[in-house]
């Protein structure tokens, strides 16, 4: 079963440990915090359990169709995915308790002093194609 493990900025329950946004930490923390997310991607390389990890630019922009040829770009007053989303971890685990545990790993990366921060990550199975039922 594949999982989504979702990385947010901003949005998710209040944090345990509040601390500075990444813009503000220093760069030996930036790099251990990354180093962290390739290690982890690393182990479940190893396990099988890894299909993919992106983090994601603060840029983008809404877009919708407003008939041919005229795609409007709007940037708000939604709450925007650019404002929320950090990057994400695929994983494909035999259970949704092996995704929750995973995700409590990653959950302890490094922040600001090397220490855990603990942050809130989504987890969320694919939709699935229900069995075929067959007479």
């Amino acid at each position: 079963m594949k999982y989504l493990l979702l990385k947010h900025y901003r949005g998710g329950p209040a944090p345990i440990v509040d601390f500075a946004s990444m813009d503000q930490w220093t760069p030996e923390e930036v790099d251990a915090h990354v180093q962290f997310m390739r290690d982890f991607a690393a182990r479940l390389e190893e396990t099988g359990e890894f299909v993919e990890t992106q983090a994601l630019a603060p840029e983008g922009a809404f877009v919708r169709s407003d008939g041919e040829g005229r795609p409007p770009v709007t940037d708000g007053p939604f709450a925007e995915t650019k404002d929320l989303i950090a990057g994400w971890y695929v994983i494909d685990v035999e259970s949704w308790d092996r995704a929750v545990e995973l995700a409590a790993e990653l959950s302890a990366a490094p922040g600001p002093r090397g220490e855990p921060i603990h942050e809130w990550l989504e987890v969320r199975p694919f939709l699935t194609e229900p069995d075929t039922v067959t007479e």
